[in-house]
């Protein structure tokens, strides 16, 4: 999986402002490095955003998990 990939199925559930704050990084890196390899601006992005990505989607999988029982509840 690509970053851009891994990004676009986190979807509006994470900002490239999150995604950003998370690595380190400006927002305009995190444009960057979505951009596809062949495009003169692309950057690669920085080692272990893997993990840093993994660690944004179970967040907001705990925050969803969290809202589904609270529905549930009403």
């Amino acid at each position: 999986m690509t970053f851009q990939d891994a990004v676009d199925r986190l979807g509006a559930r994470v900002t490239h402002e999150e995604v950003a704050r998370a690595l380190g990084v400006s927002v305009a890196s995190v444009r960057q490095y979505r951009l596809l390899p062949s495009a003169h601006a692309h950057r690669s992005p920085p080692a272990g955003w893997e993990k840093v990505l993994a660690r944004l989607a179970r967040e907001r999988g705990k925050e969803l998990k969290a809202l589904a029982d609270k529905l549930e509840q009403i």
